[in-house]
């Protein structure tokens, strides 16, 4: 069996990535300015244990690349677990190496500016308050070290640690406040312009696929007048032949049917580009929609439940909706034709239709994509159909979602924002 393969490197993910680079240059700055401090200034320091915490900390950022190529994504408490331990580590390393009056004691808003960037609101401020307790332990707690002391006057505290103490307190609440402000800022911009993107893409492909119809519309119409010509002909060469005059006529049935369905495509077409679209109430347009469907699919058993409240919300319809509707109708009727279940309800914004049906359900492997691009829930089929009933809803500023019903066969539901005032 092939191994699986790691999880793509998510934004977390990448977040931890650098951190662990970034810890690695800290901590390995950290022992070259103890090694300096010691043997080239003759500072006394408690080594084993100043060492014994830089060794510590190199063994967390080990098993961090060993954990970064797990195929599992990084959480946000996972993040801010790291940050914590990066901070522990600063605090008792401040510790042996003269507290407050450690001039890297600043330091600490390192862990508080990349939190105030990449975390939430709540994770960001846990990881300022902790580095703020840290400081606030270190100015009364810690082993000193002469050569980094200032003289002292007869109060506990000198006025020099606590200047260093009060500047910290304001830097890392105005770094965690106006950097998430930012970060913040930044990631909506993203997510907008992402979401235009898509948008751009979709209405590109809707317009491709129009383009393509209305080109093979025009190409269909010389052969089906060739077709009604040849079986006139036909028709007059096979009088006499009873059964072979039947199968023409239905040939020619056929044939005008088809040619009389590009007509209406072709006017509906025309009259959409003029039209607004009209405001109906709900529930008499989706009884219409189910009505004119169940005409197409006769052999389809269905409930159509209409939530019994005041207040019957309106619709801004037109036809592109119904075929958008009918399109859901035909997925459900084509994985199961028994028991479809179709039900409209409403809140203060929006309308919700939800048609479930009892066929095999919706692959995981497609779930997301269905929609976006041309995946289809059919062996045979072509995605086509799904995903202008996206573009359509879409349009409409509505939504489709499809869901596994925890007892069988698919949930899709459909949002659409009403065009009146909440009862």
């Amino acid at each position: 069996m092939q191994a699986a393969l790691p999880l793509p490197l998510s934004t977390p993910n990448r977040n931890l990535v650098r951190l662990t680079i970034v810890r690695g240059i800290t901590w390995t700055g950290f022992l070259a300015g103890i090694i300096i401090g010691v043997e080239g200034l003759g500072f006394a320091l408690d080594l084993p244990a100043v060492i014994g915490v830089i060794l510590v900390m190199g063994l967390i950022n080990v098993a961090t690349w060993w954990r970064l190529g797990r195929p599992r994504a990084v959480t946000h408490r996972e993040y801010l677990s790291h940050l914590l331990a990066d901070v522990a580590g600063l605090t008792l390393l401040f510790y042996f190496t003269g507290g407050s009056t450690n001039p890297f004691i600043n330091y600490y808003l390192v862990p508080v500016t990349i939190a105030a960037a990449t975390l939430p609101w709540r994770h960001a401020w846990t990881i300022a308050a902790a580095a703020m307790a840290g400081y606030s332990f270190l100015m009364f707690v810690y082993h000193p070290v002469p050569r980094l002391g200032m003289p002292h006057a007869e109060t506990t505290i000198n006025l020099h640690t606590l200047g260093m103490w009060l500047n910290f307190a304001l830097s890392a609440g105005l770094v965690t406040f106006f950097l998430y402000k930012m970060a913040r800022a930044l990631r909506s911009r993203e997510q907008a312009l992402s979401r235009t993107r898509e948008a751009v893409l979709r209405n590109e492909q809707v317009l491709a696929v129009a383009t393509q119809a209305a080109g093979t519309a025009h190409e269909l119409g010389t052969p089906l007048s060739t077709m009604a010509v040849l079986l006139k002909e036909m028709r007059q060469d096979a009088r006499g032949d009873i059964q072979l005059e039947s199968d023409i006529d239905l040939l020619r049935q056929q044939v005008d049917i088809c040619k009389s369905r590009l007509r209406h495509l072709v006017d509906n077409a025309d009259r959409r580009r003029m039209a607004q679209p009209e405001v109906r109430e709900a529930g008499d347009w989706l009884a219409a929609v189910v009505q004119r469907w169940l005409v197409l699919r006769p052999d389809v058993a269905h409930r159509l439940e209409i939530a019994a409240r005041r207040g019957q919300p309106r619709l801004a319809v037109d036809a592109t909706l119904d075929q958008a509707l009918t399109n859901l109708l035909n997925n459900a009727a084509d994985a199961n034709p028994d028991d479809i279940t179709i039900q409209l309800d409403w809140n203060d914004e929006e309308v919700v239709i939800d048609i479930r049906d009892h066929g095999p359900g919706v692959a995981l492997s497609i779930a997301d994509q269905l929609g976006d691009t041309f995946v289809s829930t059919k062996s045979k089929g072509l995605g086509i159909g799904l995903f202008l009933t996206h573009a359509t809803i879409n349009r409409f500023g509505g939504g489709v979602r499809l869901y596994n019903h925890p007892e069988g066969g698919t949930l899709t539901e459909v949002t659409l924002p009403r065009s009146d005032p909440a009862a």
